[in-house]
């Protein structure tokens, strides 16, 4: 099955049933006949036939007036509302670590633990009221913004990857002519088990997975939706000769789901002799079913890739460990908005906001990412107004030291992708690597559906949307986003989702217990917005992109936020005291 094609001749038919059904015309704020007056009027979703610019941002200086971009504006927040009750978002992200990740930061619960030049909120953008721009926009027109591809042209070309074949001088960091950085090079077409297809029909490497959505901003009630792709170096797609094979490819990436969940992963029946690897490790090569996780290399018990990605494993040219991807391992992550169907229920909209790029390009040991947040610590103790200084620029990314590369693009303000500049891309680079909830700088992949779900998880949300998805159970057996919502009722960092928070609670704060059960089954409940909010939040938005003022905020923010410290003491208490944890 072909997934995200570049003509399709319906808005529904281009999400494949992306869209959930919880929300009916009643409960959206905007009549089903608007909606369906504004498809008529715009068509099929509308396309890119020409390599448009916006205003050409020089993102080749490697300076940022925020000293501080990768404390993000949620980190202000003061989680007592007005009522002295205590709110807690911020376990989402600091919490107790699980190795090779030993950064456990629930201290940040409890205080800003900030450098003396980030004790001011630098983030303008959610101080400003945004009504007056908001109103500006109509639905209609909102609603034909986001329905347009910014990812490729009417025949079939990556916009961007054509445009960096010969990157004007504002985005040439070294004036080579070139671009060389990450060139985006996904086509989102993909099979009946999640591969990337060519145009030619080959394979381009990268492999969308489905998740569940991370606790807080990233849930689409919060303003944006998500997919993430990944791919494995060649290697792991090789049979020992180094010749193309995908079930190599499939048999490669469920080791590796394996790895860093610490978990049995079900397989397809796998002929083990075919590549002399026990995979369920029953002591003989049969027909497995499941890739056995068993590791304890102290105690003598290995596991193994299969294929070339064995052979280089085995003259340590890549390396394998629990909880740690391969070398060369590349993620790569559109960030959408929100789109909204004839009945009024929302999904995936095919306009990107931004695309964001990884790519571990180092092996660290457990010994050297202890040595990473040992001295991570000792600089936060001994000099505690000190900032991260990370290498890098706007063409080649931004490098964290525990081996992996981030690099970004985001819309012109003609809506079109072009690279992040240094400052843009520092923002990104403070959850990855620098928070307890991460697994080797990532969060998204030990978050992927199992095998209990729809082709065990690899899929595109295009396939299939969140509607049916049960509430996934947290280590203590309660449900995750229900935990999530008892801890912070609004569903998200600044407690200003009442969509959220009236869903689920009474005005006396007790909690709505038919709503709760209906998310332990259906976590779309929760996680879609309705269709006057998604109207709302990608509205914000597009102001923030008509400015182009990314660096003064990204979040989609209509009226200025009151809840939000403008200025913080050096360790001032944030009023949590109770620690939760992530896990």
């Amino acid at each position: 099955m072909k997934a995200y094609q570049v003509l399709i001749p319906s808005l529904a038919m281009m999400l494949g049933g992306c869209f959930t059904d919880t929300a009916s015309e009643a409960d959206t704020g905007v009549a089903a006949a608007d909606v369906q007056e504004t498809e008529a009027q715009a068509g099929a979703p509308q396309l890119i036939s020409d390599l448009t610019y916006g205003t050409l941002v020089d993102v080749t200086l490697d300076v940022k007036k925020n000293n501080v971009p990768y404390i993000p504006p949620q980190c202000y927040t003061d989680p007592v509302d007005q009522n002295g009750v205590v709110n807690n978002p911020c376990y989402a992200c600091h919490t107790e670590s699980k190795r090779p990740n030993f950064l456990n930061d629930t201290d940040v619960q409890e205080a800003y633990g900030f450098p003396e030049s980030a004790v001011t909120n630098n983030w303008s953008n959610i101080f400003r009221d945004r009504t007056a721009e908001v109103a500006a926009i109509s639905d209609e027109n909102i609603l034909t913004y986001v329905r347009e591809d910014n990812y490729k042209t009417q025949d079939g070309r990556i916009i961007l990857a054509e445009k960096l074949k010969n990157p004007p001088p504002q985005w040439d960091h070294d004036g080579n002519g070139q671009w060389d950085g990450y060139t985006p090079d996904v086509n989102f077409d993909f099979d009946e088990q999640g591969f990337d297809r060519t145009p030619a029909g080959g394979y381009s490497g990268w492999r969308a997975f489905a998740y569940y959505p991370f606790l807080g901003t990233f849930m689409p009630t919060n303003g944006s939706t998500d997919d993430v792709m990944i791919r494995l170096p060649e290697a792991f797609r090789q049979l020992d000769a180094g010749v193309f094979d995908i079930e190599t490819y499939r048999v490669n990436l469920a080791i590796v789901e394996a790895l860093m969940k610490e978990q049995d992963v079900v397989i397809a029946e796998t002929d083990e002799s075919r590549f002399q690897v026990d995979l369920d490790k029953d002591g003989k090569l049969g027909k497995a079913t499941l890739i056995k996780y068993q590791w304890a290399p102290l105690e003598g018990v290995h596991m193994s890739y299969v294929g070339q990605a064995k052979v280089q494993l085995e003259a340590g040219a890549v390396h394998l460990a629990a909880r740690l991807y391969p070398e060369g391992t590349e993620f790569l992550h559109s960030v959408r908005y929100l789109d909204v169907d004839s009945s009024g229920n929302t999904g995936m909209a095919a306009r990107m906001k931004e695309l964001r790029y990884s790519k571990k390009h180092g092996w660290r040991t457990y010994y050297n990412l202890r040595t990473i947040v040992n001295k991570e610590l000792k600089e936060r103790h001994d000099f505690p107004d000190r900032v991260k200084v990370l290498i890098g620029n706007a063409e080649l990314g931004l490098y964290a030291p525990h081996g992996w590369t981030y690099q970004g693009f985001i819309e012109d303000d003609a809506g079109q992708l072009r690279p992040q500049s240094y400052e843009e891309t520092y923002f990104c680079m403070g959850c990855h690597g620098y928070t307890g909830a991460s697994n080797d700088t990532t969060i998204s992949f030990t978050r992927k559906f199992d095998h209990t779900h729809f082709r065990d998880g690899w899929y595109h949300w295009s396939e299939k949307n969140l509607a049916g998805i049960a509430d996934p159970q947290r280590e203590d057996g309660r449900g995750e986003y229900a935990f999530y919502l008892e801890n912070n009722p609004s569903g998200n960092e600044y407690r200003t989702n009442d969509e959220v928070h009236n869903k689920f609670f009474n005005t006396d704060g007790s909690k709505k217990e038919d709503a709760f059960a209906s998310l332990s089954e259906d976590i779309s409940y929760l996680l879609m917005p309705s269709a006057e909010r998604a109207l709302m939040l990608n509205k914000a938005y597009k102001v923030i992109v008509d400015e182009q003022s990314y660096t003064q905020g990204r979040e989609a923010i209509v009226k200025p936020l009151t809840n939000v410290h403008q200025e913080v003491e050096v360790d001032q208490p944030t009023g949590i005291t109770d620690i939760q944890s992530y896990y």
